[in-house]
């Protein structure tokens, strides 16, 4: 299943150049056009899905494996320090493209690569909050 205005849905059907690393029946992953580091490969679902809450259970946990087999790669082809494996859901958390992707993006002391956030207080009532969350499991 593919979006028509979709851009990843495009770039999965040939219609708009890419560069692939990895490929299977359910996946293609691809070099960032916008990379964060040499080497950051994004990995698409071949099935159109929005974000995380659209995509069948088994492709979300299927993408983890070919998310770890990238990370894998790039860790043998750059002797990186780290790598980070990363996906946005929605607008306010940093999502620009609405098909889920996965970056995999090699990492390095020293890089200027900004995937962060200020740190917080440990909230006063953990445990209420862990019985909001679970109440919705």
């Amino acid at each position: 299943m593919r979006e028509e205005n979709c851009i990843f849905c495009k770039i999965l059907s040939g219609d708009i150049p890419s560069t692939t690393v990895y490929e299977d029946e359910s996946f293609q992953a691809i070099l960032d056009v916008n990379p964060a580091a040499r080497g950051h490969v994004i990995i698409l679902p071949k099935n159109h899905a929005p974000d995380i809450f659209g995509l069948p259970d088994e492709d979300a946990s299927k993408i983890m494996i070919v998310a770890k087999k990238i990370a894998s790669a790039l860790k043998a082809t750059y002797h990186c320090d780290g790598i980070n494996i990363l996906q946005n859901n929605g607008e306010a958390a940093g999502q620009t493209v609405f098909h889920l992707h996965v970056h995999v993006i090699p990492r390095f002391e020293g890089d200027t690569v900004d995937i962060g956030w200020a740190k917080g207080d440990m909230p006063e009532d953990p445990a209420a909050i862990a019985e909001e969350i679970k109440a919705n499991l």
